[in-house]
């Protein structure tokens, strides 16, 4: 497209000084060049030509900028919705990063807590409380209760004899295993060994000790350990200590294992308390057979009287049918005399003739 206008400006010199020469020639020597009129005719077809490439450049130029700018609002529009979503996502990111750094506050307090044996120790109690309410009625259990002697237990659950009442006792021993869980070698594994075996023997001991008292608890004891992953190894690494701890009658439980003896305890009170509730019932029992007896009673008595009843209006009927057929009869009779006897019926006449009737 770009060679075209050079060509036809070309031409048009080309023509321009066809025209010069043939205008100073001498007149005299002047003729009709049909090459001229041929150049002529060439060059207003190549102009008619050039106007309509260029109006039809013009067109391809029009559609192309209005394709560009239908293209460049789209563009527009697509990166104001991408702008769009991307402050949503990043408001979620933000919130998302809000809520982690609540939950990294929250575990440095938990950090906190269980660095302390105090704290650690109120935060077994809550646990366990929380999982004995859940579960065991109110009037089953009590909280730092004082036993004989002066000791007082994390939770005592009053349970019927047998087997009687079974202290719980909230221990967290995680010195121990924190140690036994960071150990880099041999000799620190072992170390922490013997730390956290050492640990869990002195609860053991003390529970063993304090909460199973003769005549006033069972014989028997729980010690909680308010973390999965301390009774998982406690069960796993070190199953002698859990024997042990059988064998002085105190079981060591989790809060799943916790949740499983309550749910079983429940159901003992349950049947315990239904035992206790029998003589009630077999008493209510006698008294509806009592009820039912003298409904039945009743219902016979109700029965005579609607057979009566019946009985009553069949006589009833009886005696209107009656009333009725003798009503019948006297309308029937003729009140006057016979012929030429022009004297009255008396009474008994009239009687006579309604039962001869």
């Amino acid at each position: 497209m770009g060679e075209m206008p050079l060509i036809l400006s070309a031409l048009a010199v080309l023509g321009v000084l066809a025209l010069l020469a043939l205008q100073f020639r001498p007149k005299e020597t002047v003729r009709p060049d049909p090459r001229i009129d041929a150049l002529s005719g060439q060059l207003h077809l190549l102009a008619t030509q050039q106007t309509g490439s260029q109006e039809a450049m013009d067109r391809r130029l029009t559609e192309l900028g209005n394709r560009v700018s239908d293209r460049l609002q789209q563009s527009a529009s697509e990166a104001g919705q991408s702008l769009a979503e991307l402050r949503e996502r990043l408001a979620v990111i933000d919130e998302a990063q809000k809520k982690l750094d609540g939950l990294a506050g929250q575990m440095v307090g938990l950090q906190d807590i269980l660095s302390n044996k105090q704290s650690r120790g109120a935060f077994g109690e809550v646990q366990l409380a929380d999982l004995v309410r859940d579960v065991i009625p109110p009037a089953n259990y009590e909280f730092q209760a004082t036993l004989p002697g002066g000791k007082r237990v994390d939770c005592l659950l009053k349970l019927p004899n047998p087997p009687g009442s079974i202290g719980i006792d909230a221990k967290f021993p995680l010195e121990a295993y924190r140690a036994l869980r960071e150990a880099k070698d041999d000799l620190a594994t072992a170390q922490a060994k013997r730390e956290f075996t050492a640990a869990i023997r002195a609860h053991v001991k003390a529970i063993a000790e304090k909460y199973i008292v003769p005549g006033a608890t069972a014989e028997s004891a729980l010690m909680f350990l308010p973390s999965e992953a301390v009774y998982a190894e406690l069960h796993t690494s070190f199953p002698n200590l859990v024997e042990e701890a059988g064998r002085a009658r105190v079981w060591i439980v989790s809060p799943t294992t916790l949740m499983a003896t309550l749910t079983t305890i429940r159901a003992v009170l349950r049947d315990v308390s239904m035992r206790e509730q029998a003589h009630v019932i077999q008493r209510r029992v006698r008294e509806l057979m009592a009820d039912v007896g003298r409904l039945d009673e009743r219902v016979e008595k109700l029965q005579n009287h609607f057979a009566q009843s019946v009985e009553d209006v069949r006589q009833i009927r009886i005696s209107t049918d009656k009333v009725t057929k003798r009503a019948g009869d006297i309308d029937s009779i003729e009140l006057d005399a016979p012929a030429g006897d022009n004297a009255p019926l008396g009474v008994e006449t009239i009687t006579a003739r309604i039962a001869k009737a």
